[in-house]
Parts: structure tokens; C-alpha cells; sequence
């Protein structure tokens, strides 16, 4: 449950790794539309301004970053304190945040099952895989740096796998 929790709000967020672990129950206002995030402290906001950060609800049950954050803190009992924490041997959670390498190898895990190779993956997967799937679908580079909080969008077309080279190609619609 909170492994789905850590792997849905960060992809729909496509939040950092440090802004992941970073995330305390106060921190989220939960919404009619989905979930208000503010985060904090962020590589592109080293002074600790914030931002907010909307997440959607998504449109199914297995998938949805709201309903699987609501599901982990009901199960976890937790109304207070670091959002994601390490499970002790009771399987209980923790009083302290988990860390940011504790969230790459939740991944690795996911990714192993999934029957991938999970030295290719890591924490950062999150952030790239929403990045390169939001291209794909053709969300435009201004509105994506906005969610993703992106100063530079020379700097976020990087992150565009080149899985989307035929994606929305231009050439394609020539008539060649």
C-alpha cells in the first residue's frame, strides 16, 4: 500500500526523490479535484519558498495518487509527521521519514517483479517516466515545466526519452 502510495503521487507529481521523503501529512490538502501538495524545499527552490503542487484524482481505483495516498495513511494510521516511513519488523511504520535511497530500492523492487532490469531504475524513474509520457501524449513543454517545476525548458526536454522520436512526428503527417 505505501509502496503504491510512494509510486503514484511520485510520477504524477513527478517529484524528486527529496521532495518525495520530504512530504508530511500537513503538508497535503486533499480537495474535491484531487490533492494539494506544498513542497517545501526543492532543488530548484533552495531558499524553501514552496510551491503547490495539484494532483488529480486519477481515473482508475489501482492508479489513482489520491486514492492510494488516502489508502496508506488510513492503513498506516498516520494523521501526523513524515508522510512516507520506513516499516519496522511489525511491519508498522516508523516515526521518521524514509530516505530518498530507501525510495530507489522500492522501485528497483517494483521494477524487478515487473520482470525488468532493475539496474536501469531508480528513484529519479519516477520523475523521467512522467516527464516522457507527458511528451508522448503531446502535453505542451510550457505547461509541463509548470508541473514540474522546470526553470529551463532546454533542461526539461532532456529528460524526453527517445521513445517519442515518432511520437507526434511532424514528418509523419506530410503525406510522404
Amino acid at each position: 500500500c505505501r509502496d503504491r502510495a510512494i509510486m503514484l503521487i511520485g510520477f504524477a507529481g513527478a517529484l524528486r526523490r527529496s521532495e518525495l521523503v520530504g512530504l508530511e501529512v500537513h503538508d497535503l490538502s486533499f480537495e474535491d479535484e484531487g490533492i494539494v501538495m506544498c513542497i517545501k524545499r526543492s532543488k530548484s527552490d533552495q531558499e524553501g519558498q514552496g510551491v503547490h503542487l495539484g494532483v488529480p484524482y486519477g481515473s482508475h481505483r489501482l492508479t489513482c495518487p489520491i486514492r492510494s495516498c488516502r489508502e496508506w495513511l488510513e492503513m498506516a494510521q498516520i494523521d501526523q509527521g513524515p508522510l512516507f516511513r520506513p516499516l519496522g519488523r511489525a511491519k508498522y511504520p516508523e516515526d521518521r521519514a524514509l530516505s530518498g535511497q530507501a525510495v530507489s530500492l522500492i522501485i528497483k523492487r517494483a521494477v524487478k517483479r515487473a520482470g525488468l532490469d532493475p539496474s536501469l531504475y531508480g528513484a529519479h524513474s519516477l520523475r523521467s517516466g512522467m516527464i516522457t509520457t507527458a511528451a508522448a501524449l503531446g502535453i505542451d513543454s510550457v505547461q509541463l515545466s509548470r508541473h514540474t517545476r522546470h526553470a529551463s525548458l532546454t533542461v526539461l526536454r532532456e529528460y524526453m526519452r527517445p521513445a517519442t522520436v515518432f511520437l507526434q512526428n511532424p514528418a509523419a503527417r506530410l503525406g510522404l
